[in-house]
């Protein structure tokens, strides 16, 4: 059995339409096909934000204007999105191990997430999704509704959706089986279908789960050796983006945890990443957490580059 790899997949590798994701996941296949051919077992998760909110928004807009499409619940645009994102990255690995003459099968699970219905996130929604609105037409369908409405960025009003911490992954068992089996596996897609138990099994709730915390939920359950987050940079730095910017080679736990109380991780960015890391490495005491882009990962894998967090 080789080393097992939980790559969590920015949403910078995936672009904003179908046709710039057929094109951009060619350069993902390939950097999963070389930590494949390195002797990895490679297990992938990916965000889904553009994606999800474009499904969204292309049913709230054809029931709006026409009332003969359905409104479309968040949790099932979730797993729409899991599938055709899973589709292109099958497809593109696979021909990418063709192309190398690697006998190997990728799969993708359609997964879903437990998360707790008390979680305090429920309270507290703040993650924004689908389309803006005015204030009188947000006020109209949150009567119509009980969504919840904040004002974004001075465009609009939108809808907000709560986002609670992975609790437990649903389709564990099978991950595990396919990882054994060899296969290179597509999952947690966009932190997971979030649900919640309800009379003794699942019911989906609209909610996002951060695809980083549940990447490394994946991968201290299925024991991984190392935790891969690939992002829009190469290492993560202290001071970002000021003239005593210093970037990281390397951090434990205790200087990841003292540079989070020090503010110098942003929280939409970097902040969740570490954070994930630090979930990961507490309970997997064996395991190593890698912060780097796409483009460096073999690299960073061998030593050269990125940020390597440890226990």
């Amino acid at each position: 059995m080789g080393k097992r790899l939980v790559i969590a997949l920015g949403g910078n590798a995936l672009g904003n339409t179908p046709k710039q994701q057929l094109e951009l996941v060619k350069k993902t296949a390939s950097t999963i096909v070389d930590l494949a051919e390195e002797g990895y077992d490679v297990v992938v998760g990916h965000g889904n934000g553009p994606q999800v909110g474009m499904v969204n928004l292309a049913f709230e807009n054809s029931h709006n204007n026409s009332g003969s499409t359905p409104e479309m619940p968040f949790p099932e645009c979730g797993a729409m999105t899991q599938g055709y994102i899973g589709y292109h990255l099958q497809q593109s690995i696979g021909r990418e191990l063709k192309k190398r003459g690697i006998r190997k099968p990728v799969a993708t699970v359609i997964t879903q997430v437990e998360v707790d219905k008390n979680d305090p996130a429920f309270q507290n929604p703040t993650k924004p999704i689908g389309s803006f609105y005015s204030k009188e037409e947000a006020e109209r369908i949150m009567e119509e509704t009980g969504y919840s409405f904040v004002e974004d960025a001075g465009r609009g009003y939108r809808r907000v959706v709560p986002s609670p911490k992975p609790v437990s992954i649903v389709e564990l068992e099978t991950i595990e089986r396919l990882v054994s089996e060899g296969c290179i596996v597509i999952t947690v897609g966009g932190g997971g279908i979030p649900v919640v138990k309800s009379d003794g099994w699942f019911e989906g709730v609209a909610a996002v789960i951060d695809k980083d915390r549940a990447s490394a939920k994946l991968a201290l359950d299925l024991h991984a050796d190392m935790l891969v987050i690939l992002t829009a940079v190469e290492k993560v730095s202290i001071n970002f983006n000021k003239p005593n910017q210093i970037d990281l080679d390397e951090m434990s736990l205790e200087q990841a945890e003292k540079y989070i109380e020090e503010g110098h991780f942003a929280k939409g960015s970097m902040l969740p990443k570490v954070e994930s890391c630090i979930d990961y490495l507490e309970k997997m005491i064996t395991g190593k957490a890698l912060i780097t882009s796409l483009e460096k990962a073999k690299d960073a894998l061998q030593g050269k580059t990125g940020t390597v967090i440890h226990p």
